[in-house]
């Protein structure tokens, strides 16, 4: 199929004699606003797997700032010889 415009196609299949149809540059407009709300929609729908993906590197994330805490605490330990993490007092 040929990429021809909208004043093409009317003119083959009414020819130049024809009124043009009644609201005609209305409905064009009508529906061009819907197919771009459709889009801009569809555009900020996220799919499962980017949902699991985030998840996943959120988790890894937090897992890996929870090891280095615990290493941070480890080292501390080694090197002041006492064990900050237990309160002063019992």
């Amino acid at each position: 199929m040929q990429n021809d415009s909208i004043e093409t196609l009317l003119l083959r299949h009414y020819g130049s004699e024809a009124p043009a149809p009644t609201h005609l540059e209305q409905r064009l407009v009508t529906s061009l606003r819907r197919d771009l709300q459709r889009q801009h929609v569809s555009r900020q729908r996220i799919n499962r797997r980017q949902v699991m993906r985030l998840v996943a590197m959120g988790s890894a994330g937090i897992g890996i700032l929870s090891a280095g805490i615990e290493g941070l605490q480890q080292m501390e330990t080694i090197l002041l010889g006492q064990d900050i993490s237990q309160p002063a007092f019992s």
